[in-house]
């Protein structure tokens, strides 16, 4: 009688402590989310005070006055068109990476060649390589291509990664040779199977992929400053806001500073906000197999 109470009360209590328990998990996450986007709610908020204000309360969430100096600062300093830049560069990147890297993964994953396992195996060698290591190489052969000082230079060079080939493989890994063969039983040729069959299979790799692209290319510092060198039409966002900072000096005005950092961050914060379901599954079907 005695142990059948005990586990009477055990029974009641438990719920009470689950519950307890799911609080305060939810209390701390909440409390670290807080934590991590506070200062991302105030570089928005500050975007949107005027300079004094951001003087006498810089770490105040809500501005005393609302103000659109900054953003009217950022697009009079020709930030429309770093912006458009960014934009542009950004796009081709993301597109020819995706047709490329899917075409290479392809062929190295199911094009039986000589050597193929070498040349996977040398791709993805490169990217143990520092970036930085990279930098007076890339600049000597873009100099002797006369690339310098061009959209050129700031596109060729980033329009297929190692990551990307990477990626694509292991997804193509992944599909059933069936789907393939009965493609061509059917009469299609190599590059219908490809664009028609597959390509559409490895939706989830594609849009990580686009999305890895599109944020690299969007937040390119190191390139764009050995390629842009004198031709300040042809800065980035990214390029165009250092030396933007760097020009000012002491006279820095935090509110056109941190409105172009929002014309930074926004896009590919909506980008992910829209799209992290693809981009889970597209990282977790990269390591199905190796």
């Amino acid at each position: 009688m005695t142990a059948s109470s005990t586990y009477t009360s055990v029974r009641q209590v438990s719920p009470w402590r689950e519950n307890l328990r799911l609080v305060f998990s939810y209390a701390l996450l909440f409390l670290i989310a807080l934590i991590f986007l506070y200062p991302f709610v105030l570089a928005i908020t500050t975007s949107f005070k005027t300079l004094p204000e951001i003087n006498e309360r810089p770490v105040a969430l809500i501005p005393q006055t609302f103000t659109l100096e900054g953003y009217q600062r950022m697009f009079a300093l020709n930030v429309g068109r770093w912006a458009f830049n960014s934009f542009m560069i950004a796009t081709i990147v993301t597109v020819s990476n995706v047709l490329f890297s899917g075409l290479a993964g392809y062929a190295l994953t199911r094009i039986a060649f000589p050597g193929s396992r070498i040349v996977f195996l040398a791709i993805i060698g490169t990217m143990m390589i520092p970036g930085i290591v990279q930098l007076i190489p890339m600049f000597i052969v873009l100099k002797s291509l006369n690339m310098i000082d061009s959209y050129s230079g700031l596109i060729v060079p980033k329009m297929v990664t190692a990551f990307g080939i990477f990626l694509m493989a292991q997804f193509f890994e992944a599909i059933p040779r069936e789907i393939e063969e009965a493609a061509r039983i059917d009469g299609a040729s190599r590059f219908r199977t490809f664009f028609q069959v597959v390509l559409p299979l490895a939706r989830p790799a594609i849009v990580a992929l686009v999305i890895f692209s599109f944020q690299g290319s969007w937040n390119e510092f190191m390139h764009p400053l050995i390629v842009i060198t004198t031709n300040q039409d042809l800065y980035t966002l990214p390029l165009g806001l250092a030396f933007l900072r760097g020009g000012l000096g002491q006279n820095l005005q935090w509110n056109a500073l941190l409105a172009g950092s929002m014309l930074t961050t926004l896009p590919m914060a909506l980008i992910f906000l829209f799209f992290q379901r693809y981009f889970i599954e597209g990282i977790s079907y990269s390591g199905v197999k190796g």
